[in-house]
């Protein structure tokens, strides 16, 4: 087992990013790593800064959540420690993982973001994806930044039947 507790939260941190084929956001890993209890928030953001400071892990910041995904320095380096995490957590990666997959997945395949346009107009980028290939990206003019926030809003509670309406429409 590792003697030093940062170390061992940067492998869990690296492991769970290893075993999904998509992005996690940092408050997925927050909320499996506070309801384990294996530390508390300012130190997994602590361990998350360093992770993205010595390229182990990317980050990017899509409106109000932050993506993070595991480098191939990192794999190599997760490769190189892993047998000094514990089975027991490994487990317990594994299992969250398994059980939340289909919300974990849902939660990063959807985006919505917008940015003031040189023309002074608000554009919203609707984005959906699924095992990494895009469904639809869609970018959307509109005037004010009250309304890009609530197409961004809606786009995350709403992309399911607005892809299946512009599907229906266009075939």
């Amino acid at each position: 087992m590792i003697q030093d507790p940062l170390t061992l939260y940067k492998l869990i941190v690296l492991y769970m990013l290893d075993r999904v084929n998509f992005p996690l956001t940092g408050a997925q890993i927050s909320d499996f790593i506070l309801e384990k209890e294996y530390t508390n928030f300012l130190t997994l953001q602590q361990i998350i800064g360093e992770l993205t400071t010595a390229g182990m892990i990317s980050a990017q910041s899509i409106r109000n959540r932050t993506h993070l995904s595991i480098t191939a320095e990192g794999k190599e380096t997760l490769h190189f420690f892993e047998n000094r995490l514990g089975e027991a957590i490994k487990e317990d990666i594994e299992n969250y993982l398994k059980e939340k997959e289909f919300d974990l997945r849902n939660e990063v395949s959807v985006l919505a973001d917008y940015y003031k346009a040189t023309s002074g107009e608000y554009e919203t980028r609707l984005v959906a994806k699924d095992r990494g290939i895009s469904l639809i990206d869609l970018t959307l003019s509109v005037p004010t930044k009250e309304l890009a926030e609530s197409i961004c809003d809606n786009w995350q509670k709403k992309n399911q039947e607005l892809y299946q309406y512009l599907i229906r429409e266009l075939f």
